[in-house]
């Protein structure tokens, strides 16, 4: 297979959202509905895919079910877009692992994130880190989200990750702005990924070049548009796409965790694969909130 994803002198751009991990209703893995989704975002002028994040409920996984999500993915698009797949775990034993599954699967890149559960001081960081670049010879995003993973990145700890041969980016989800600003000017060299819907125009305009964005999984062509509104340099209707985007988050984000976008393909007229039920504790909308869901998209003029 050819790889059209990053090397250390190429990074990703553009729209990658972060793709769910379709179940059965018995919760177990579906791996053509998964792929089909990659399929869906990817015919729709997405950049990227990002199986294995906080959308594609990847602490809910078992080993050999995140490879197999990540060969399903590579199969069915990585031969037109970059796949960076999530590896993260709370122990470095783990994240080498699956890094090196990911890497054994396809995938361009691996995101990693800051280990969680545990607090660890940030020599603990480094040396998870060192650990993962020295095992695979794919590059490595740092996946910074405090507010699910516990440990939080200081920008003296980023200057030293920075330096790692291998890692070439940050995936951003921390909705700190001023940190995030202050990344970019220390390591203009990284690519900067935003993370968060409500945030997207703001982060191109401080430097990110990628999104993240879990309204991207329903409604790519939004997000397409917002990016390249914004890179032609047609900073207008770039904020209005941003209002908008943050419209369908708002909707989406009315149930429980995660659960609005599975809903929301669910309502989606051009989705033929089933995305199934969160695996649980995980929940998806009630069905009083999907109505209102419905509801809010026609609204819209979505559905």
């Amino acid at each position: 297979m050819a790889n059209t994803g990053p090397t250390h002198d190429v990074s990703i751009h553009g729209v990658i959202p972060p793709t769910i991990t379709a179940f059965t209703d018995e919760e177990e893995l579906a791996p053509d509905a998964t792929a089909a989704h990659a399929r869906f975002v990817v015919d729709r002028g997405v950049h990227g895919v990002f199986p294995l994040g906080t959308n594609g409920e990847f602490p809910m996984l078992k080993p050999d079910e995140r490879e197999a999500v990540i060969e399903a993915v590579v199969d069915e698009v990585g031969e037109e877009v970059p796949v960076i797949a999530g590896v993260s775990a709370p122990s470095t034993r783990n994240t080498v692992s699956y890094a090196l599954d990911a890497e054994g699967a396809g995938a361009d890149a691996v995101v990693v994130g800051i280990p969680y559960y545990y607090p660890i001081d940030n020599d603990a960081v480094v040396e998870h880190y060192e650990e993962v670049t020295d095992a695979v010879d794919i590059p490595v995003y740092i996946y910074h989200f405090p507010a699910r993973m516990g440990n939080k990145l200081d920008l003296d700890t980023l200057d030293r990750l920075a330096a790692i041969e291998g890692i070439v980016g940050v995936k951003d989800s921390s909705g700190d702005v001023a940190w995030l600003g202050q990344a970019i000017d220390r390591h203009p060299e990284l690519t900067y990924l935003a993370g968060l819907d409500s945030l997207l125009f703001a982060e191109l305009e401080i430097g990110c070049t990628g999104l993240v964005s879990a309204v991207s999984n329903v409604f790519p062509e939004m997000t397409v548009e917002l990016y390249e509104s914004y890179v032609d340099g047609d900073e207008t209707r770039a904020r209005e796409l941003q209002s908008r985007v943050f419209d369908v988050w708002k909707a989406i984000d009315q149930g429980p965790y995660l659960g609005g976008v599975k809903s929301a393909l669910d309502l989606h007229p051009e989705v033929d694969f089933d995305p199934g039920p969160m695996r649980r504790p995980l929940q998806r909308m009630s069905e009083e909130e999907e109505v209102q869901l419905e509801r809010t998209l026609r609204t819209l003029d979505l559905i």
